[in-house]
């Protein structure tokens, strides 16, 4: 178990046992380990971090192969392994090429890359190392995926900070049947 046991309805606040009921409807039953485990704790804030995933993961302009790759970043980035762990097959199975996922994995040389490939993991190693991103980075993210496409590329790696904060700061346990290695140090 992580830090704190999963939510209950007798341990969320008051003001928001509406709201769990609503989550609790929708899902079936409290997550006992990542992210929903701890965030169900705070209904509401659970209800707001959906919306915003469902939005990154149904609506976005950009593909899954770009999304799954701004996940995979992000996590390795944060060594998260929760993330790591969901996203990895995934990432693979949409089009990042096993190459790339291992040496992100493996924080070793990255192979060579199609354009967009390495625009994500430029984007993302700059901001998450220097918390900048640069003039050349952006622009060159930019011209790989728009305005829009940009943006959505931002808020998905933002999105998956927040959850690699969440579950590296609370402890959450991988699941039982999880897929991939621990990340290397």
């Amino acid at each position: 178990m992580g830090r704190i046991p999963a939510a209950s309805r007798e341990t969320v606040p008051s003001d928001q046992a509406t709201e769990f009921d609503q989550l609790l409807a929708g899902a079936g039953s409290v997550p006992q380990v990542g992210p929903g485990s701890i965030l169900w704790h705070v209904p509401k804030a659970q209800q707001l971090a959906t919306a915003l995933n469902q939005y990154l993961r149904n609506d976005s302009s950009l593909s899954d192969k770009i999304l799954e790759l701004a996940m995979l970043v992000t996590a390795r980035e944060n060594d998260c392994m929760y993330v790591w762990n969901a996203h990895a097959a995934s990432a693979r199975a949409a089009g990042v090429p096993d190459a790339v996922v291992d040496a992100l994995r493996d924080r070793t040389e990255l192979p060579a890359m199609d354009p967009d490939v390495e625009a994500v993991i430029k984007y993302g190693r700059e901001f998450y190392r220097t918390h900048r991103v640069s003039r050349g980075a952006y622009q060159n993210a930019f011209e790989q995926f728009g305005k829009q496409g940009l943006i959505e590329l931002t808020l998905t790696m933002g999105n998956y900070a927040l959850i690699a904060f969440v579950v590296n700061s609370f402890d959450s346990e991988l699941p039982a049947n999880r897929t991939e290695q621990v990340l290397p140090a």
